[in-house]
Parts: C-alpha cells; structure tokens; sequence
C-alpha cells in the first residue's frame, strides 16, 4: 500500500522547457541552490534578485518568496536545491558545537561567491536524484552535512544565519500587511511570520482595519489592481498572478463585483 504524506527529499532538481511562474511563496527552510541554465527571478516584496548560470544562493528561511523560473531560448531552466530543515540543523549543530552568536537581520536570499568545491559538489548530485528519503537516509543526511561544511568553510560568519533557531518576533502588523498582501499564502503563515498565534492574529488584524483578515486582503489587492490598470496601462492578464489571485477568472469577478466595471472597461 502506498504511503500516504510522503515528505521529499531535500535534494531537489528542477527542470523547465517554459516559463514558470509562482510556485511556493512561503519559504519555511533554508535552501542551498545551484543555477545550472536559465534564469531565476526572485521578489520578496522588497528587492529583487536574478541568478543566471553558475551562481550559488543560499534562501533564508521563513520568508515570503515569488519567484520566475526562465529558461534560455532552445534550452532548459536547471536548478539543484538542497533543503536544510530544522530538526536536522539543530542536530548538526548539537554534534558539531556550531551555534549562532548573534541574530542577523538581512535579505531574504544570499548571494553566494563562487566556489570551485561548490561546483564539485551540486556535480555530484545527479546520482543521488533516485535515492528514497528513507530507505538511503544515511546517503542523504551525508550530503546534507557535506553541504553545510561547504558553507562554513567558505564563509565561517554563516553559522550565524544557519543555527539562529528563534522564531519571528511580534511585528508591526499593519506594516508588515501593507508590504505583503499580494503573497497568496494562507492566515496560519501570516500570523506566523508576525509572531502571533492565529487567534491573536485575527484579534489585533480586526482592532487594527476593523476587517476580517480575508476581506481585507481582497479590498486590498483590488485597490492595487485598479491602481496598476487605470495609472500604469496593465492588463489583467499582466498582474492578477503578482497580487495574489489564482485564477484570471476569479479576478476579473471579484473585479467587476468592486467596481461595477470589467478591468477591460476601466
């Protein structure tokens, strides 16, 4: 019988013919990636950031992420991916002595300088794309540790982005919503990445826009819709995705409903 839940291996290959855009907009661990071909574009409401081939990124965790994968003309977007959890960097960490010093704060994805070990070793990862995550545990926890030594060696100062195991602290909520409505990621993620249970999330979220959280968000992605097609010349099918809306058709709906007119008749 098949099991059911099954959790991936945190060695991941990526392979694109077309463009893709979207995809998980909540990153809850660190991943560790290679560029192989193509092009990757990343956002995180803030700063843009583009990796082409041959470069290394190491994504921070807890992090609201949009990302297009492009891949070049005639060609394939390429990417591997290493995915370090929490429970296996507190263990390496319990193991090895290494622990954050201090909390730092910075952007979501670290540019990471190129290293020939670094090359070697996403090279040596294709093999590795058959192993079952548990049936060859062993085999996979070796590469994972390989991975985070490769990164301390090149860069000693990383341990204290990799073994900062705090949580997200209370924030402002009502900048923290201004600056992330468009993410399409569910009410748990966002009263976790503003350091609130959910019942205290939607507490303060109505004291604070006297609004439930979900008519709020869709209020608010309208109003910038509207904005990004009346002042700036976009089209529906340009933006609908980069707001948070999953279907065109929902959009123009929820659209029309709000402003008594089609995004085309605006």
């Amino acid at each position: 019988m098949p099991q059911l839940n099954k959790k991936p291996s945190p060695i991941a290959y990526s392979c694109y013919a077309t463009r893709s855009k979207g995809g998980e907009q909540f990153i809850p661990e660190f991943v560790f990636s290679y560029q192989v071909s193509g092009t990757m574009i990343m956002n995180d409401g803030n700063r843009e950031y583009i990796f082409n081939p041959g470069d290394f990124r190491l994504g921070r965790r807890n992090r609201l992420m949009k990302f297009n994968k492009l891949p070049p003309n005639g060609g394939e977007f390429k990417s591997f991916s290493i995915h370090f959890d929490q429970p296996f960097l507190r263990s390496f960490s319990m193991e090895t002595g290494y622990e954050s010093e201090k909390h730092i704060n910075g952007n979501a994805v670290i540019y990471l300088e190129p290293q020939p070990l670094y090359k070697s070793y996403f090279d040596s990862l294709s093999s590795y794309m058959q192993l079952n995550r548990e049936d060859d545990a062993g085999l996979v926890a070796l590469k994972l540790r390989e991975a985070v030594l490769l990164l301390l060696k090149a860069d000693p100062e990383i341990k204290d982005i990799l073994f900062d195991f705090s949580e997200p602290g209370k924030i402002d909520l009502e900048a923290f919503m201004n600056r992330n409505f468009h993410f399409n990621v569910d009410l748990n993620q966002f009263a976790y990445l503003t350091g609130r249970s959910l019942a205290t999330f939607k507490r303060d979220f109505d004291k604070l826009f006297h609004l439930t959280p979900g008519r709020w968000l869709l209020q608010r992605r309208l109003q910038e819709a509207y904005y990004l097609i009346r002042e700036k010349g976009k089209t529906a099918s340009d933006i609908y995705l980069d707001l948070g809306f999953e279907d065109l058709s929902h959009f123009s709906f929820a659209f029309k409903k709000q402003f008594g007119a089609a995004p085309t008749k605006i």
